[in-house]
């Protein structure tokens, strides 16, 4: 968008700021950035016709806020992400102290809900979302609740966020649909990915402290890492619906974890006396986060997540190929009709999905902050003042910057840190975190890194990552229709298919409708995919003169070679788990000799 309103200046005692965001003294004159900005504002509001126009801005609407006394009695509902992250959420809040509970995941039924509430024009996470809301506060009236207690007994917790796609549209999209509903009133806090909590009350009944904020990454580190050990194991299981069950088990028992060990802690926090030495609040502070950093009993619990994986027999002879799903965030995450159930489809028909950690996107969202700190230091040299000015101004630019730098930096390293940890303990099954650094110098060839809005350049950077690093058969971008952040990404794709000719690459369009076509293309896809982890399964088995019979005569012999947790080489580009299978079968039957290729 252009500017149409000239930089203002607040004024201050002694300094004012400039258009460029640095102080100067009064004495100063406006900056020759200043001057230019100010001058193209007014052409651009000659030329539109706003240059005598009186502006009303519009006014957010005041909402009754969620105090601390309203806590005991009120329901913080929340939801977005799968069952497994929301279930562990919910465990950290009600450890807290709140009431908390999760939406159901969404069906057909809450889209069209929402498309009936909301305005047109909408991505379907928003009418998924919204109308999902509806129709449980709609359940809780019809078990008996009259409305208004519904809206003094509930409030809606989730995120928010500014930037070029409709996501944020979606707080106004929710109060519109509340109030056509008939629930004018109805809180909506929201939890803006740059700026916090909207909650002006210093007396918040949702307080975002340290036990809240580090309770909820270690909720959804376990998940993200439960998760994808289920989707590793689950396409090779003998027995069908053996990692659902102990996927449940697993998530039940870290719930149970995390629901004590905060409940300890916020028991501690309330318990302690108000007066108590700074000395003394300071240690018991360390103390509490070398529990968090250091404690051992979310690695106990998820060694105990280990030992019930364990128990499944695979078997890994089989040729699946591996698709790796992409896009944007809340299509490649929901596991309902929002993305068209779309694992549970690719791995009926045959394939190993490889899905993307929400922890992914936290270390994005950190790299983007990192990137900003950078960027504000460089800004400070355009700055054109007299000399002792100058230096004071870029002096103390380069200081912020640089201690922005190190705090996102110690971040992105505690974050990948405990990550490796919940990983270790389960044999580095689990993926590790794609690095953002790497990820940058990839797709910036193709994709400014400096563009923001939905995932970014990331589309881009993990079709080539998990291409050229060999960790995927076929790669799948799931968006919602019309999501303008992922279409420049799919623009941007047939430039990078064109560089790389070993690219599988499909885009999928989700919406409320057209379940049955994206089937249909996925499969078509897929048949590609196939037939490439059968070549490689082909050439493998040759090279290491094994029959696919040995293979399993070898199996079946060695019980080791059925537990899921059996490190198997990733060596010689190989992708498919069978071919790494293979090779590893033939190492320990020493059929491999010296030759150590295929």
């Amino acid at each position: 968008m252009y500017p149409i309103d000239p930089p203002s200046h607040k004024r201050s005692s002694g300094h004012r700021v400039n258009g460029n965001g640095f102080h100067r003294t009064k004495k100063e004159e406006p900056s020759h950035f200043d001057v230019l900005i100010a001058k193209e504002c007014h052409r651009l509001k000659r030329e539109l016709g706003l240059a005598n126009l009186d502006v009303t801005h519009a006014i957010r609407p005041v909402e009754r806020p969620f105090t601390r006394a309203q806590r005991p009695f009120t329901t913080v509902l929340f939801g977005g992400l799968t069952w497994k992250h929301e279930r562990l959420i919910q465990a950290v809040l009600q450890g807290l102290g709140y009431r908390a509970e999760f939406l159901p995941t969404p069906t057909i039924k809450s889209y069209q809900t929402g498309r009936e509430y909301c305005n047109n024009g909408h991505c379907n996470p928003a009418y998924f979302t919204i109308g999902n809301l509806i129709d449980y506060l709609n359940s809780l009236e019809a078990k008996g609740m009259g409305k208004q207690e519904i809206i003094d007994q509930y409030v809606f917790f989730t995120a928010g966020a500014c930037g070029p796609c409709r996501f944020g549209m979606y707080e106004a999209e929710y109060r519109l649909a509340l109030r056509n509903s008939g629930y004018e009133g109805f809180r909506v806090l929201i939890l803006q990915q740059t700026g916090g909590l909207e909650q002006s009350s210093v007396d918040a009944g949702l307080v975002i402290n340290r036990d809240f904020t580090l309770g909820i990454l270690h909720a959804i580190m376990i998940a993200d890492v439960l998760n994808d050990t289920a989707y590793q194991i689950r396409p090779y299981e003998v027995d069908h619906g053996a990692t659902d069950e102990v996927l449940r088990e697993c998530i039940e028992h870290m719930a149970s974890i995390l629901f004590s060990w905060k409940r300890k802690a916020s028991l501690r926090v309330i318990q302690r006396p108000q007066d108590v030495p700074h000395v003394v609040d300071f240690v018991i502070s360390a103390l509490r986060w070398g529990e968090y950093l250091f404690g051992r009993r979310l690695v106990k619990g998820m060694r105990w997540c280990r030992e019930r994986f364990a128990r499944i027999e695979v078997d890994r002879t089989r040729v699946r190929p591996v698709v790796k799903l992409t896009g944007e965030f809340w299509a490649q995450t929901t596991e309902g009709d929002g993305n068209f159930e779309m694992f549970r489809f690719l791995e009926s028909e045959g394939a190993q999905v490889l899905v993307d950690p929400v922890t992914n996107w936290l270390l994005y969202l950190l790299y983007l902050a990192r990137q900003e700190a950078h960027d504000m230091r460089k800004k400070s040299r355009w700055v054109k003042t007299k000399f002792p000015s100058r230096l004071y101004t870029i002096t103390r630019a380069h200081l912020s910057s640089m201690m922005k730098i190190t705090v996102y930096r110690i971040a992105e390293f505690l974050l990948t840190r405990e990550y490796n940890r919940m990983r270790r303990a389960l044999d580095f099954v689990p993926f590790p975190l794609t690095p953002q650094g790497e990820l940058q110098k990839l797709a910036h060839p193709y994709f400014h890194t400096r563009i923001e809005g939905g995932e970014g350049h990331l589309e881009v950077a993990k079709t080539i990552y998990f291409t050229r690093k060999r960790l995927c058969h076929m790669v799948l971008s799931l968006k919602p229709f019309g999501c303008m952040p992922s279409t420049q990404s799919d623009g941007v794709q047939s430039a990078v298919t064109t560089h790389f000719h070993d690219i599988l690459f499909l885009p999928i369009e989700t919406s409320g409708e057209g379940e049955i076509n994206a089937h249909s293309r996925v499969q078509m896809a897929l048949g590609e995919a196939k037939t490439v982890a059968r070549e490689e399964m082909r050439q493998t088995l040759h090279s290491l003169g094994m029959s696919e019979d040995d293979l399993r005569h070898i199996v079946k012999a060695d019980k080791s070679f059925r537990d899921p947790f059996q490190p198997l080489p990733r060596r010689n580009g190989l992708v498919g788990i069978a071919p790494r299978l293979a090779l590893s079968c033939a190492r320990k039957e020493k059929r491999l000799g010296v030759k150590d290729g295929v």
